[in-house]
């Protein structure tokens, strides 16, 4: 009995130096791979997260504007929207002019949003021209 016992101990079997260090490069070129990846993700998100809050604030000066017409130099001030906001926004400073054209109103942001080192420039931004996949702004990164 006690022969067959050291005999199945020395029949155990385990990975091998080289086995384990295969192993150990295959994650490391994985993670070099998607790390880059994953932090391209995250400026996406952060710039779409401000852009997002760029089109709130077109929407409550939109409301400001319902609520308390056009004023007459046709500029909507951050602390004239600030009470038609439902959230805090990712935009530090911005103005909203409001004009005319064939009929409508014309709403257009002039800011900058900051979200966690990504900082986007809004320059006679639009609704549609935020939403607007192809539409660039200036935009930079600080990590």
């Amino acid at each position: 009995m006690l022969h067959k016992k050291r005999k199945l101990l020395k029949n155990q079997k385990g990975f091998t130096l080289i086995e384990l260090l295969a192993v150990i490069v295959i994650l490391a070129i994985i993670a070099a791979i998607a790390i880059p990846a994953i932090n391209t993700i995250i400026k996406h998100s952060k710039i779409s997260a401000i852009k997002s809050d760029a089109v709130q604030v077109i929407n409550a000066a939109k409301l400001y504007v319902s609520s308390n017409s056009v004023p007459d130099e046709g500029i909507i001030q951050k602390t004239d929207i600030d009470k038609y906001l439902d959230d805090e926004v990712n935009l530090s400073s911005y103005t909203v002019t409001v004009s005319e054209s064939d009929g409508k109103m014309v709403y257009k942001l002039n800011g900058t949003g900051e979200d966690d080192g990504v900082t986007v420039t809004f320059k006679d931004a639009t609704i549609g021209g935020i939403n607007d996949k192809s539409t660039k702004y200036d935009t930079t990164v600080n990590k």
